[in-house]
């Protein structure tokens, strides 16, 4: 991973997307298993509760009424976001607002993965290795941690 895969174009006008076919491929299974995750969740599960964090975490009432106000647009936002990224996964370059929704995608994600994993700062590949799927997940979580880098990276450039 020792090029950018995201660049401001050099005419200043939206973004240049130079990710390889292969990730691509695992990128086209990410709209959908987080589009899975947001429409058929269990309020309770601990990926859901990190992607929409209690606004009062010391007053149950006070953030069940603040969560009745804003979920469905916080929802709605996200939803959107992934059909974003979903429409232009192929692209070779995105505006701002497409790659603004790559990121909440990927950030989104990265959450998710993070929690599954149990992953803490302190964390390496060798705390996931020994089984096939988490090895996997854990280098899913490694990429996309990459990858948001460098899409923020190239959003503050310019």
């Amino acid at each position: 991973m020792a090029f950018a895969r995201v660049k401001r174009s050099r005419r200043g006008e939206g973004y240049s997307i130079r990710i390889p076919p292969n990730e691509r491929e695992v990128l086209a299974a990410a709209p959908e298993m987080l589009r899975s995750l947001l429409t058929e969740h269990d309020r309770h599960d601990p990926a859901i509760e990190r992607l929409f964090p209690a606004a009062y975490p010391d007053d149950g009432s006070a953030s069940a009424e603040f969560d009745s106000v804003v979920r469905d647009d916080l929802l709605e936002q996200r939803l959107a976001s992934i059909d974003t990224m979903d429409r232009t996964l192929s692209a070779e370059r995105l505006s701002e607002q497409e790659l603004a929704a790559w990121l909440a995608v990927v950030n989104d994600l990265r959450l998710v993965l993070g929690v599954r994993l149990a992953v803490t700062e302190e964390s390496t590949p060798q705390d996931f290795a020994g089984d096939p799927e988490t090895e996997r997940a854990y280098g899913l979580y490694a990429y996309l941690s990459y990858l948001e880098e460098d899409v923020v990276r190239a959003l503050s450039s310019g």
